[in-house]
């Protein structure tokens, strides 16, 4: 006889003999004699409440109530886990044991993208990460995800209004999406975002009002009367200013101080950052007939190629497990060498890697 159940796993039905015949035992039955305790025995923090309806006549009143109400507990339970994991299972295809697979925006929900925007150390990467998805992988995204990504993009210019840093990158990612928005709500008719246009047209309101704040934002000098970067000599200055990877920084630095100014404009500054982001080849295209002026050949390349990407940390996908995790947190590996199977991955490798 076929079991009929939901789960072929389970150990079937339960019968009982008695005076007129086999009889099948039933939920009811099976709890007469079990205590309450024993039913919520993971919800330790409302064993008060429980121990108080232990006894035999309430345990059967209620054993509907507390089952529901079990339920909602362990639910909430995994709610509030569910954006704290530092590590995800990337499956790319289904299997007896586990159907469907990870997309997009399972990991970018699953992943603790909110708490890594306070991180230094993977700001840039987060902020890089939404702006490829603001330019092409908006529309994968479930609703669920769609709303995650405006919730941590608010708090990102929350943080950069707090900071006072990282201003301009942001208004760029800003600038981007809102780009994107404009072309995808025109087609709102086939489908390409998920939720009511309304709503669409309420978050570029508020995308346009971030914009506002970050054009209106008032950078604070410093109060410590320490030394500053003036006081240091200029070998100590131009070391300082060849660990900048963006040459607009090196612009701004000029025009705030212009004590500054003439080692902005170092020949030699300018020729290690053109060779730090761009190729022997990419710079020769360019070049006017072996002519180089460094400065300009930089915002020209910039036109024209990506610059070269590097981060204080990044997600790691371990090949042997298919795992997706933070470069500083462990994760359960069962290879001999971890490390051997362990790469990092850029922002477009991780959204590469869901492109199946």
């Amino acid at each position: 006889m076929p079991f009929l159940g939901q789960d072929w796993r389970s150990p079937g039905q339960s019968w009982v003999k008695t005076e007129e015949g086999w009889k099948k035992t039933t939920a009811d039955d099976k709890n007469n004699n079990v205590s309450v305790e024993r039913l919520v025995k993971n919800t330790s923090h409302n064993t008060s409440f429980f121990s108080k309806c232990a006894t035999l006549n309430c345990a059967i009143t209620l054993f509907p109530f507390l089952s529901f109400l079990k339920k909602i507990i362990e639910r909430k339970k995994v709610q509030t886990n569910f954006h704290r994991e530092k590590w995800i299972y990337v499956h790319k295809g289904s299997t007896k044991e586990r159907h469907g697979y990870c997309t997009l925006g399972e990991a970018f929900n699953r992943l603790d993208f909110c708490s890594a925007i306070k991180d230094t150390r993977r700001f840039n990467y987060v902020v890089r990460l939404l702006e490829l998805i603001a330019k092409s992988q908006l529309p994968s995204l479930s609703g669920v995800a769609q709303k995650n990504y405006m919730n941590i993009l608010e708090r990102i210019v929350q943080k950069v209004l707090d900071d006072q840093q990282n201003v301009r990158p942001i208004k760029e990612l800003l600038q981007t999406l809102y780009i994107s928005l404009c072309g995808l709500v025109q087609d709102m008719g086939k489908s390409v975002l998920v939720g009511n246009i309304n709503m669409w047209v309420h978050r570029m309101e508020n995308i346009l009002q971030w914009q506002q704040q970050l054009d209106s934002i008032q950078i604070n000098r410093p109060t410590s009367t320490g030394m500053s970067l003036t006081d240091l000599p200029a070998s100590l200055q131009l070391n300082i200013m060849e660990r900048l990877s963006d040459g607009r920084d090196l612009v701004s630095l000029g025009q705030v101080c212009p004590e500054l100014g003439s080692l902005t404009e170092d020949r030699l500054l300018w020729k290690r950052l053109c060779q730090y982001h761009f190729t022997d080849r990419q710079r020769l295209m360019v070049s006017d007939k072996g002519h180089l002026e460094w400065k300009k050949m930089y915002f020209k390349l910039s036109r024209c190629y990506p610059h070269r990407e590097q981060y204080s940390d990044t997600l790691h996908f371990c090949s042997h497990c298919h795992i997706l995790f933070w470069k500083d947190t462990d994760h359960p590996c069962t290879a001999n060498n971890p490390e051997s199977c362990t790469a990092s991955l850029s922002p477009q490798d991780f959204i590469n890697l869901f492109n199946f």
